[in-house]
């Protein structure tokens, strides 16, 4: 248990933080899925839509500290290359 005022304080904040992150990976996590099914279907310009959703959301994710940036750039890369072999 934090014993002074200032480690009090980096306690709090380190709750918030972490309500605020569970937050917003949850969020990207649900995009990632949804784009993820969409290239499972036929339907290539909802596909397309999801994914962009998808990087945005993942992108901001990256900037905030979520996730690392490679690991974003990795997964939008293997979503699009999936959504694009839906029209081959």
């Amino acid at each position: 248990m934090a014993n002074t005022k200032s480690a009090k304080k980096a306690a709090r904040q380190a709750l918030r933080r972490t309500e605020i992150n569970k937050s917003r990976r949850t969020r990207m996590r649900t995009v990632v899925r949804k784009a993820e099914e969409a290239s499972v279907a036929t339907d290539q310009k909802a596909a397309l839509a999801a994914l962009v959703a998808a990087q945005s959301e993942m992108m901001k994710a990256a900037q905030k500290g979520i996730v690392h940036k490679n690991t974003v750039a990795r997964k939008i890369s293997r979503l699009a290359r999936r959504i694009k072999a839906i029209g081959a």
